[in-house]
């Protein structure tokens, strides 16, 4: 089901972080955004991802974990097979399917799911990625600190 929610996330340039006596969680690599035929908005998170690896400047064996919103399950498995990877390194902790799916609050969700996964398995790079509607979709590549 579609429910509202809210959430912030808050980010600063490393420097202001560290004037103001800050640690930050992360740290963004690069962001990219895909568009293609509004009938296949499932599909645009494929092309976030290609072009967000490449603006990072990472490869498939760079990145630890995928956090890919799935307000439908097809998304992500989609994105698993057509980007060759592996189903055990995309929303270990359950995609939008099981942890909800807040219109207004995806985003966070999606990037603080991802940050925490990657921190409570000991790894460094992960990347996050939803589709918007209308055939858009966004990646984001961070790496924990």
């Amino acid at each position: 089901s579609i429910n509202d929610g809210s959430a912030a996330v808050v980010m600063m340039r490393m420097s202001e972080a560290q004037k103001r006596g800050l640690q930050p969680l992360a740290k963004i690599h690069a962001h990219a955004g895909f568009s293609r035929e509004p009938e296949w908005f499932t599909l645009a998170p494929i092309g976030a991802i290609d072009r967000v690896m490449k603006k990072a400047g990472w490869s498939k064996a760079d990145v630890d974990l995928y956090e890919i919103n799935e307000a439908f399950a097809v998304v992500a498995m989609a994105a698993i097979k057509d980007l060759g990877i592996t189903h055990d390194v995309v929303n270990v902790n359950g995609g939008a399917c099981a942890l909800g799916h807040p219109i207004g609050a995806s985003g966070a969700r999606i990037v603080v799911t991802l940050i925490h996964a990657l921190k409570q398995r000991n790894l460094k790079k992960g990347i996050a990625s939803l589709c918007i509607g209308g055939g858009e979709a966004t990646a984001l590549a961070i790496e924990v600190l």
